[in-house]
């Protein structure tokens, strides 16, 4: 935009001065940085490692209590013996893929527990708890499988034969067909219970005050059209008078 009165053309911005309409322009003086809206009761990154490390070790612990019940509600694989061979006393039962299930249920369950006291306990707890609470999980799983296995039915299926004698029956070790697939329904369980609970109940961050960004009123094109109130009272035009001026005669 220019001025121009017939002889004189001049610019209404000088060049030294940038265009108060460019979007670019850095913001006006006055304006400073949003502080960050955490919380100052969130945990610095010492205090969640050790946090993770404490969730780590509490979590894998209860991988006994795991094996325990497992090795209590797992069905039994009923064996018998003939002096030659050790069979199946019923060729058509379950029992076998009984264990693997109520070992996969089991481990949901803990799951679920175990992401609850994590999160009722560490609600503000980052990344490394959740991490934490993965690898407990997964060394409990591992715990849980070996407790079971331990403490089950001997592995010696030939020298449990011949303890017991001919034509009666015994019980199977008790065995864990996938390990692989059960050692990670633990740790997926507790992952997804905990996302859950977080986005359902999980702290809120706090919205950022954008009303102190700037120190005075928006300007540049963003500002919009002003307000008649702040425009001044309007100069009025000899058209808007309806006449027109007159010198003298």
């Amino acid at each position: 935009m220019a001025w121009h009165d017939g002889t004189v053309t001049a610019p209404l911005t000088p060049p030294h001065q940038p265009n108060p309409h460019d979007p670019w322009q850095a913001p006006p003086s006055g304006s400073h940085f949003v502080p960050s809206s955490g919380s100052p009761d969130d945990p610095d990154t010492a205090t969640e490692l050790r946090q993770a490390a404490a969730v780590v070790v509490l979590v894998a612990l209860a991988g006994i209590g795991l094996g325990l019940l497992w090795l209590w509600l797992a069905p039994r694989v009923p064996l018998v013996s003939d002096e030659t061979a050790v069979f199946l006393k019923n060729s058509e039962g379950e029992e076998a893929i009984g264990a693997d299930g109520t070992f996969v249920l089991l481990a949901i369950g803990f799951g679920v527990l175990t992401a609850a006291a994590v999160f009722w306990r560490l609600r503000r707890g980052g990344i490394f708890v959740v991490l934490g609470l993965a690898l407990g999980a997964l060394l409990g799983s591992l715990l849980a499988w070996r407790v079971g296995v331990w403490l089950g039915p001997s592995s010696d299926v030939v020298g449990r034969a011949r303890e017991v004698g001919q034509g009666v029956t015994f019980d199977a070790p008790l065995e864990l067909h996938a390990v692989g697939v059960a050692a990670l329904v633990w740790p997926f369980a507790a992952m997804a219970i905990h996302l859950l609970l977080t986005a359902a109940f999980g702290p809120r961050d706090m919205e950022p005050d954008w009303s102190g960004y700037y120190g005075g009123p928006v300007q540049g094109p963003l500002a919009g059209p002003p307000s008649p109130s702040s425009s001044g009272s309007p100069s009025a035009s000899p058209a808007a008078d309806g006449g027109s001026a007159q010198g003298p005669v």
